[in-house]
């Protein structure tokens, strides 16, 4: 969707987001916020911006990352721990709805911008903190990246071969997962504000959203003792489930998490008999036989084409879909029919693609407005905007505080 559908004004609009966070969780929350609608001001130091800027490949200088990380976003310069920073930030607070941070626990106490303060210059500001660990425990203080939440939270540790190493993502899975989770608890917190008429802080830990996504693992340990292992594309609950070379080098991936479409694939791929083995009643019984069934539909597909497998498999109402990198995700039909990757014009690149918003409203839809923009590319505007004035400015820049 874009503006032209919109019946009403954007979800967020009129909700104001300090983002002073970096590296991602933090600064994704605030963009999936800023997506519909909210007015998010960027705020980093003067000197040392926001490490995604330069944070995988670049184009004429311009980190590609940032664009899509900064989008909808306006971007100012503070230096929180001088006294001009400081002060301009309560100002700023006073103004806002959200702050978002990810300094470790007792860095914005250090400054003076604690919760106590915050919160006096805005009762009803929700500071959302986003951290490794949380605010409290034995591993509050310690550093804390996505990387670690990975192997913590069990997630590397079910990850990979039988016969391999744990393995980890080779993207920011808990970053992203913890971005999502921080914009509902923003949200949720906002929905309290509603009735109790103030603010309150969020603590999300990187570890713990991950660790909820991984389902019941705690319960299972809890109840039965059981620890699940690598079974690498392959899954406990159901066969066959993994992916397949077919005929023309190309890979294919196969579900069969329901009865039906299990029995469709064995009949699809010529061995009938085996559905009416007595295992292959359960998702469990037919895991357990994975190496006959992976067999069966290997053994076919590795016969065919990938256009011949997806075609018989769709005939069949069977559950399939390409392996696809992104070259293959740029032209897909189905994403192309969502709009899933959305053009804009950017001032410093011309068109640019990337991820649209991630989920479509009827009345009232999100928006790419612009993409990241230069570092500080908007301090003089939101700091008039917010009362300074130009001999104010000046003396914040002579202080190095902006």
């Amino acid at each position: 969707m874009t503006h032209l559908d919109r019946k009403f004004p954007a979800p967020l609009t009129g909700l104001r987001v300090l983002d002073l966070a970096t590296l991602f969780a933090g600064p994704l929350a605030a963009t999936l916020l800023g997506d519909f609608g909210a007015e998010v001001i960027k705020v980093e130091h003067p000197t040392r911006p926001d490490p995604s800027r330069g944070h995988g490949p670049s184009k004429n200088g311009v980190g590609l990352w940032w664009k899509v990380l900064g989008r909808n976003k306006r971007t100012i310069t503070l230096d929180l721990s001088t006294p001009g920073g400081r002060d301009t930030l309560l100002r700023l607070a006073a103004t806002a709805d959200v702050v978002v941070e990810n300094f470790r626990p007792g860095t914005l106490e250090k400054w003076d911008l604690g919760w106590e303060e915050l919160s006096a210059a805005n009762p009803r500001l929700v500071l959302t903190r986003v951290t490794g660990f949380g605010q409290f425990g034995p591993s509050a203080h310690r550093p804390g990246f996505g990387t670690l939440a990975e192997a913590m939270s069990g997630f590397a540790a079910i990850t990979g071969e039988p016969d391999g190493p744990p393995t980890l993502p080779p993207f920011g899975l808990a970053d992203s997962i913890a971005g999502l989770a921080t914009a509902y608890a923003v949200m949720t917190a906002l929905a309290a504000r509603d009735r109790t008429g103030t603010g309150q802080v969020v603590d999300m830990a990187l570890i713990e959203p991950i660790l909820t996504v991984l389902g019941p693992q705690p319960t299972w340990y809890d109840q039965l003792g059981y620890v699940q292992e690598r079974t690498g594309n392959r899954s406990a609950n159901n066969a066959p489930r993994n992916t397949y070379r077919t005929a023309d080098g190309t890979w294919v991936a196969v579900s069969t998490s329901a009865q039906s479409i299990a029995e469709r694939v064995m009949h699809l791929v010529g061995r009938p008999e085996l559905v009416d083995e007595p295992w292959f009643a359960t998702g469990a019984g037919r895991a357990a036989h994975a190496d006959v069934l992976d067999e069966a539909v290997g053994t076919w597909i590795a016969a065919r084409t990938r256009t011949d497998v997806l075609a018989a498999f769709e005939k069949a109402e069977a559950a399939i879909a390409p392996i696809q990198d992104v070259r293959e995700v740029m032209a897909d039909p189905q994403y192309q029919a969502l709009n899933t990757v959305t053009t804009l014009d950017d001032p410093e690149l011309g068109p640019l693609r990337m991820q649209n918003v991630l989920f479509r409203l009827s009345s009232t839809p999100g928006e790419i407005r612009w993409a990241g923009r230069p570092h500080g590319a908007d301090t003089e505007e939101v700091l008039t905007e917010l009362g300074v004035t130009a001999a104010e400015l000046t003396a914040l820049r002579k202080a190095g505080a902006v």
